[in-house]
This record gives C-alpha cells, structure tokens and sequence, in this order.
C-alpha cells in the first residue's frame, strides 16, 4: 500500500480519481491530516463509509518511530532520532527563537558530500528519504511537543542531514505539502533550502520555488581551500557557482544567504574575510556566520575570531549576521546523534 504522506495534493487528486473516489476527498483528507492532525481515515467523519474503507485499503500512515529525544535545560533545542520503516535512522532538531519554533529537517539516511567538517558524511549515503519521510519529520515532532505544550512550528530549514538537491524531486513534493493551503500552511518565506553547491539544481529550484528561501553553504572564498573542505567544489568551482547564483538573483528578486561556518586557523583570517567580500560584494545577498559545533568524528576546532570576522564584513559593507546557537549541548551537530546510534545497534 501507498503512504498518504507521499503525495500532493494534486497527485491524491489523481489516485483519488483512479480509485473511483471523488476529486474533492483529496482537500478533506489534506485538511484531516495537515490541520487537524488525525492519521486515521475511521476519525474522517466528513467522508462517506464506503470512501474511508477504500482509503484503508489503498493508503498507510506509516509514522515515523521515536528512538531518543534530547533537549538542552532551557528546552531552546529538541532533537529527535527517528527510525525509518527500514531500520535506518535520521534526526532532526526542533529550536525556539524569540520568532516561535523552527525545525531543521533531513532528506537522506547519511551523505555522500564528503564536508570534511560535517559528521553526516561519516556514513555515507544509503538512500534518499521518500516525500513522506520528510514531511513526516515535521507531523512527529509537531504531535510529540503539542502533548505537554502548545506550540506551532512556523520555520522550517532544509538543513539536516544530506544534500537536498541530490534528493531534488521528492524535497520538492515535500514542500508542496508544506506550502499548500490545504497542507501545512507555512508561509514560503518562512522555509529556507541550503545546498552544498549542486549548480544545475540551483536554477531549476529558482523556477521551481521561487519563493523559498536559498542557502548556498559555502564556508571558503578561494577554489584550493574551498576544495579540501568541500569535494563538491572539484565538480562546481566557485567561479561556476556564483554566476548560477548571479542567475538565480537575477531569476527570483530574492536575497541569497551564503553560509560560513568558521573553523579555527583555516578560514578565519583577515585575508579570508576580504577575500569573502571581494567575492560576494556584487550579490544580493548576505553571509550566516556559524560558530563551529565541535565532534570528535572529525578534527576541526571552533574559531575564536568570529566576532572580529563579523567586524570586517560588516565595515565593508557586506551584510552578515551571526547565527544563535542552539543544541550544542546535545550532540545537534547533523549526524551525531544517528551516528551514535548505529554505533550501538552496529549498524
């Protein structure tokens, strides 16, 4: 049987039809799901007997299994480590902000990258995470955090574990359902996709989501450094990746962000700061600086010069923020906490 979670709102419109069912039953069962929360077709009262028995015959929820949940002592970060139909496992992180709620969400079982900063990588890919899975994340950590408080998720990053545009079409299927009206509702602007560089992606996203939020991880500003850091930039250099990202400006209207993790005596320089705004100086965009989350699966240090790296950008005049940490206290790191897992279970 087919999880109801796979489709649009659209394509159940289509199997609806196949079935024999009405076109309109898709919206009931979107709003069931997606507003009210109820993974049961019995509990669909608004639907004929005769249409919730087919239902039963043809669909499954299929939720995803909570394995751990972690949480810092003020609760700012929640992370949970969820088990797949399969046995494979993925994480993902729920963190308060002064804003509400956002959650960061995976869209593969480990990565094939290779940031060689970055504990997803340590196992590499096995598959990609199905539209279901991925929007299933969000529906589990919603349903766990409204049993002792009320709270609404109303950000979403696409920043966990894997490399989004490797999984292009089922991350897009997803964010049709967290975008539709009859979905979830979140607001377009209110989700951001980051990549690690997969050009040809890029412009399709641009024409695909135009509204959606695009981060490009790029955390160095010359090819030889960027390249020991990040294998992506072997196949995509930057001079390929930033005039896609000249186009994708050029397509959409929409600021870019450029995300920079800063690792001790690597890329924190004075000189790599100026090398940073000689290169994107031209972009409408704005840099996400990101103290390094420290793990012992991979041998980077966190700098100590964040502040004065900010300062520099910003006194030549490119925008940039530092981001708020949240969850470093509990392995938030993408990757830490699976990895673990498998570890035990030798997996």
């Amino acid at each position: 049987m087919n999880c109801i979670f796979n489709y649009s709102l659209q394509a159940l419109e289509d199997k609806l039809l196949s079935l024999n069912l009405k076109k309109y039953n898709a919206k009931q069962i979107f709003e069931w799901i997606y507003k009210k929360k109820i993974f049961d077709f019995k509990q669909m009262t608004n639907l004929a007997k005769n249409t919730r028995e087919v239902l039963d015959k043809n669909f499954i929820f299929n939720l995803l299994t909570i394995v751990k949940v972690s949480s810092d002592k003020k609760k700012e970060a929640i992370k949970f480590l969820f088990k797949l139909y399969d046995g494979n496992y993925i994480e993902t992180v729920v963190m308060q902000f002064n804003y509400g709620y956002s959650i960061c969400i995976s869209t593969q079982v480990g990565c094939n990258m290779g940031c060689k900063f970055c504990a997803s990588g340590v196992n590499k890919k096995i598959r990609n995470l199905e539209p279901s899975e991925i929007v299933l994340q969000y529906l589990c950590a919603w349903q766990y955090l409204n049993k002792t408080k009320k709270i609404n998720i109303s950000n979403i990053v696409v920043m966990g574990i894997g490399e989004p545009f490797e999984n292009y079409n089922n991350l897009i299927i997803a964010l049709k359902t967290f975008i539709n009206p009859f979905g979830l509702q979140i607001g377009q602007r209110h989700i951001t996709v980051s990549t690690c560089g997969l050009v040809p992606k890029i412009l399709h996203f641009a024409k695909d989501m135009p509204q959606v939020n695009l981060a490009i991880s790029l955390h160095a500003a010359n090819n030889n450094l960027r390249s020991s850091l990040m294998p992506i930039n072997k196949v995509y250099n930057l001079n390929v990746l930033i005039e896609t990202c000249k186009k994708y400006v050029k397509m959409t209207n929409r600021r870019l962000t450029f995300e920079y993790i800063l690792l001790k005596n690597i890329n924190d320089s004075q000189k790599d700061a100026l090398a940073l705004v000689k290169l994107l100086k031209p972009l409408l965009c704005y840099v996400n600086l990101i103290p390094y989350n420290e793990t012992n699966l991979c041998n980077y240090s966190r700098s100590d010069k964040i502040n004065n790296f900010f300062n520099i950008l910003n006194k030549n005049r490119l925008l940039a923020t530092i981001r708020l940490e949240r969850g470093t206290k509990i392995d938030a790191a993408c990757g830490q906490l699976r990895i673990k897992e498998c570890q035990k279970k030798k997996f």
